[in-house]
């Protein structure tokens, strides 16, 4: 299915599991995920704190808003596959749904809000005031800043498919390069452009047919008994 979003061992329990084990088995996934990606933008910021202590506690901070933005993402698509499981029909409108999800994400990217978000991350330093509870909500902060900042590429990854490597390593590579390499406004304009492009193919690729294909032609008539023999 495209997308491969719905009714996928990421959304639904395995055999023996709740919704709730389910669930917490995917916010650790989930955030595993987000370590994985978010820590090199993220090391600029911790290396201006002083002292590894705060550098810790801002850190766990940080990942703490992801760890919820998890939970929201579950809440999301386990009610999409509930439904699904509901109602098999829904499963029809996953290829429009992945590519209209594409179209926005990639707008998105072209936004001025995005480029303001992207601004507020990349110029995020340490907090103005020492102390645990400065790290604390300084983390938070920019958590929250990064999530935002990354919604379009979210979308992406989550309509991608996250069980498919190509993508979570395509989604780490833009957000790499959006937070530390040159010109970043560019950069995020050129990822928006090419995720609009592929959510107009998945359009077009899964978009009915407008000619109905031909009727199959009326099977002949079998010949009388024994008229192959005249």
């Amino acid at each position: 299915m495209p997308g491969g979003w719905t009714l996928s061992m990421v959304w639904t329990p395995m055999p023996g599991e709740t919704w709730a084990g389910s669930g917490a088995r995917f916010v650790a996934m989930w955030l595993v995920m987000m370590v994985a990606m978010m820590l090199p933008p993220l090391l600029p910021m911790l290396t201006r704190l002083r002292g590894n202590r705060l550098a810790a506690v801002a850190g766990v901070a940080y990942f703490s808003v992801w760890a919820l933005c998890g939970v929201a993402v579950y809440a999301v698509g386990s009610a999409i596959a509930r439904a699904e499981l509901a109602w098999p029909t829904v499963a029809r409108l996953a290829p429009p749904a992945t590519g209209t999800a594409l179209l926005v994400a990639g707008i998105l990217q072209l936004s001025t809000w995005k480029a303001r978000q992207l601004a507020v991350c990349r110029a995020c330093g340490a907090p103005d005031t020492p102390g645990v509870g400065a790290a604390v909500l300084h983390g938070v902060r920019f958590g929250v800043n990064c999530s935002l900042c990354c919604l379009g590429l979210m979308a992406v990854l989550l309509v991608g498919g996250m069980m498919n490597v190509s993508v979570v390593a395509a989604v780490a590579v833009a957000v790499a390069l959006e937070r530390l390499g040159p010109r970043p406004e560019v950069m995020a304009r050129a990822i928006g452009t090419v995720v609009i492009a592929l959510g107009a193919l998945v359009l077009l690729t899964t978009a009915p047919s407008p000619c109905p294909a031909p009727a199959p032609a009326p099977a002949r008539p079998a010949p009388p008994h024994g008229a192959a023999a005249r």
